[in-house]
């Protein structure tokens, strides 16, 4: 059975067309997803906002990983938790649902991380409400097989080790992760997506 939390959240979820048009006209109101309503956020949605055409039109996918999305045969939910203004969100949210096209068998919805702060407490990395995280869910059960996020595996080894030599993310940090996302072209995510693909796999034939 589904986790009444998770339950509530998907009853409210939106589709990423849905998401699309969101961002769209955030941009045109200069306004921002969330709680806070800054200069700041509202740049960084703009931004996004560009990021996330980029990838819809420019985005590979490697027949290899294709594979590992196709041959999934149970029925999924893909439930993304997001906030407009959030970099890395920007770049991971639209290769996951390129991906989850391929297969008619997932079903990709988001939520709004500041609406939806009882799920997204289920879900923390290291203690901390990071985003973007995927949920995938057995629709069949109602259970969580896996999760992902909030950064793709090269760049949460980036992440960890500046943090472990410097303490803090600096701004020219940040700036380089994003020049990372722009030459990796979301390949680590489809990797990293395509191993937990297999895994569940795995664990079906068992």
């Amino acid at each position: 059975m589904i986790d009444p939390i998770i339950k509530r959240s998907l009853d409210k979820a939106m589709s990423y067309d849905d998401y699309t048009v969101l961002m769209n006209t955030l941009v045109e109101n200069d306004a921002t997803t969330g709680t806070e309503q800054t200069e700041a956020l509202v740049a960084y949605t703009k931004l996004n906002a560009r990021r996330m055409k980029r990838w819809d039109k420019t985005l590979k996918i490697t027949s290899e990983a294709q594979q590992s999305i196709t041959g999934i045969s149970k029925k999924l939910t893909w439930l993304v938790i997001t906030e407009s203004w959030c970099g890395d969100a920007a770049h991971v949210v639209p290769v996951l649902n390129k991906l989850s096209e391929l297969n008619d068998n997932i079903d990709f919805k988001i939520v709004l991380r500041d609406e939806n702060l009882e799920l997204m407490d289920m879900f923390l990395t290291n203690g901390g409400r990071a985003i973007a995280k995927l949920i995938i869910i057995d629709n069949e059960t109602g259970q969580v097989l896996n999760t992902f996020g909030p950064r793709p595996s090269k760049a949460t080894a980036l992440v960890n080790n500046y943090k472990a030599e410097h303490g803090v993310l600096t701004p020219e940090f940040k700036e380089d992760l994003q020049l990372w996302y722009n030459k990796d072209k979301g390949q680590n995510i489809i990797e990293d997506i395509a191993l937990i693909l297999q895994e569940l796999q795995l664990e079906m034939c068992v």
